[in-house]
């Protein structure tokens, strides 16, 4: 029964990322450090890459958080100021502690790296679904939420602009390559 429904959870986010994109809609959140965070309108007129986390997750949450420090250290390196946010699906229990003990893992520099909770699951899950086209669903019998695993570009208008793979190290210096093209263009 659970392969059956992580079956159907991974087709249908297959289908629904593949999809195009649209307006990221408004979010209201606290990051770990207790600060509001309204997105887009905190975001607004810079470049922004989003991914969905929780931090008693077993299976995807940590190599993708791994991932965005990497890709916060290369954007670093190459001097591109392009903001990381990691949204929990999980706010009940993803307090802004619990988030701020997850995140130092990770070696994060604040100033570029938000970890959001401070909303309620059912906001989070329709908002995913609205802004990314990318679902959410508590796992029957478990503490576990499945989500998607992309790493999401959102544009200076709060239109996502491309997605890739949170769990593969090689998107890292795609998302890197990308960001620079789009900025240089600019």
């Amino acid at each position: 029964m659970k392969f059956r429904l992580w079956s159907s959870l991974v087709i249908l986010l297959l289908i629904t990322t593949a999809c195009g994109s649209g307006d990221i809609e408004e979010l209201n959140a606290v990051n770990q450090h207790g600060e509001d965070i309204s997105i887009p309108d905190d975001y607004a007129g810079e470049y922004w890459v989003a991914d969905f986390i929780f931090t008693n997750c077993e299976t995807v949450c940590p190599p993708m958080t791994g991932n965005m420090s990497r890709l916060q250290t290369q954007l670093q390196e190459e001097n591109l100021d392009v903001q990381l946010v990691s949204i929990s699906v999980d706010p009940e229990n993803d307090t802004e502690e619990e988030l701020l003990a997850f995140a130092e893992n990770y070696r994060p520099d604040y100033e570029q790296w938000n970890f959001l909770t401070g909303y309620s699951y059912q906001e989070v899950k329709e908002w995913s679904i609205k802004s990314f086209q990318s679902p959410v669903k508590k796992m029957e019998d478990s503490d576990q939420v499945a989500h998607g695993t992309s790493f999401f570009i959102v544009d200076p208008d709060g239109n996502i602009h491309e997605s890739y793979s949170g769990t593969e190290a090689a998107s890292v210096q795609k998302i890197v390559d990308e960001l620079k093209s789009i900025i240089d263009e600019q």
